[in-house]
């Protein structure tokens, strides 16, 4: 037995957080260090390190934690309140970003660019684009100060509803991909599986909420351990039964859990173990499969376009549900802005396509350029978005703060000239009380 894998997880934990913790220096998320680590230790950069069985198991359990725990920090209330604006902007954001990437994945293939694709790796590219983590924008909207604002709730919410539709979009092409069934017959699974997934909730609920509390009261240590059994029996189901990728089973699992009352208390025992082994394989593991050695001029247009889809997509949808919901015209644009980033859902769905052999490899160095331009540009987009609109709340804010001071000053002088009528009148009974 090689013992070879230990110092493999060593090299791939140490880059991960070095290079993480120097990209968030520069204002961007980790995510895009742990991809940058790979991509430098893989065969693309200095080829140190190489794809292991042992190594893919380990990414695929990360993958299904990840998203295990996005489930779990869903709040299905405000999901489900979100309301109109939320919801059309989620669904332009979803539509739009499938036609156009879509179209330019099968126009690629037409020309020859990406060689022997077929119609439904189009598809695949286009759900890719589909994808959207506001990570980034709802860190940017904080430092600006936006982020309790119309645009920053609706940006929220209509990020929780993409992520339940880029989820059902995967689910059909993933279907679709993975055997010769009709459409037909891959949606009824997918609503099968949805069946299972509310009656295994319900019951799973009902287990976390009555049974277990009543037999063993303030012993929490029982519960994340019967959560992540809960997680990785869904995502069994999921892929066995129902031909359901398994990350979504492992979200419906979060889902469940997040509406229990240890909800918060389950949620933070994954955090280090996501922090620590399973999320830097994962998003290293994509890195250390790429491979960079043949791009060709073709490729390289190709990847630019990726990109510029990739924004002017999510912008025009999402702007457009955004106006359709009566936004004004910036506040719509600023909508827009916020859902471009697409982070580590976008590899996610990538990595998927290219485990069930949809998605062909040579595609994946364009997804990943796609993901940190996205990441890169987004905090950059949002503050022109917001800049001509800080100076008026800036101007406006001035202008009121002026105002209170002059009504307080007003005050003031009115509580003087209550003080001095007051003493007058006193001076005035002082010699009428001393003769009584």
């Amino acid at each position: 037995m090689s013992y070879h894998f230990l110092l493999d997880l060593a090299l791939i934990i140490l880059s991960t957080k070095v290079l993480g913790l120097v990209t968030q220096r520069f204002q961007m998320p980790q995510v895009v260090g742990a991809l940058l680590a790979g991509l430098l230790l893989g065969p693309a950069g200095l080829n140190i390190l190489k794809e292991t069985a042992f190594l893919s198991q380990l990414s695929e359990i990360g993958v299904i934690v990840l998203m295990f725990s996005a489930g779990m920090g869903t709040d299905i209330h405000e999901l489900r309140n979100s309301g109109k604006a939320g919801f059309l902007v989620a669904l332009l954001g979803v539509l739009v970003p499938l036609v156009m990437g879509t179209a330019l994945a099968w126009g690629a293939i037409h020309l020859g660019v990406l060689t022997g694709g077929s119609f439904l790796e189009a598809v695949f590219v286009g759900t890719i684009l589909t994808a959207t983590s506001v990570s980034i924008t709802v860190e940017t909207l904080k430092e600006m100060e936006k982020l309790d604002t119309k645009v920053g709730n609706t940006i929220l919410a209509a990020a929780l509803i993409d992520d339940v539709l880029g989820l059902i979009a995967l689910t059909i092409v993933s279907g679709v991909a993975g055997g010769k069934e009709s459409i037909l017959l891959v949606l009824l699974k997918i609503v099968l599986f949805f069946l299972f997934a509310g009656v295994g909730g319900y019951g799973a609920y009902r287990v976390f909420c009555k049974i277990i509390e009543r037999r063993h009261g303030e012993n929490y240590r029982r519960y994340p351990v019967l959560a992540f059994v809960l997680c990785l029996v869904m995502a069994y189901c999921a892929e066995e039964f129902f031909s359901v990728a398994d990350i979504t089973g492992a979200y419906a699992a979060g889902l469940v859990i997040s509406c229990t009352p240890k909800a918060t208390y389950i949620q933070s025992k994954y955090e280090p173990l996501g922090y620590l082994l399973l999320t830097p394989i994962f998003f290293a593991g994509i890195g250390i499969n790429v491979q960079m050695t043949a791009m060709s001029r073709g490729m390289v247009a190709f990847s630019v376009l990726l990109l510029v889809i990739s924004v002017i997509s999510k912008v025009l949808g999402c702007g457009l549900g955004a106006k359709l919901c009566k936004f004004g015209n910036k506040e719509s644009l600023q909508v827009g802005v916020g859902m471009v980033c697409r982070g580590e859902v976008a590899l996610i769905v990538a990595n998927r396509g290219l485990s069930m052999g949809v998605l062909s490899q040579e595609l994946m160095t364009p997804v990943i350029i796609t993901v940190v331009g996205g990441t890169i540009l987004t905090p950059i987009l949002l503050k022109l978005a917001f800049r001509g609109q800080e100076k008026n709340e800036m101007a406006a804010g001035n202008l009121t703060d002026r105002y209170e001071k002059v009504q307080q000053l007003d005050i003031v002088s009115q509580e003087l000239l209550q003080q001095d009528h007051d003493l007058m009148e006193n001076k005035e009974q002082a010699p009428e009380k001393a003769e009584k």
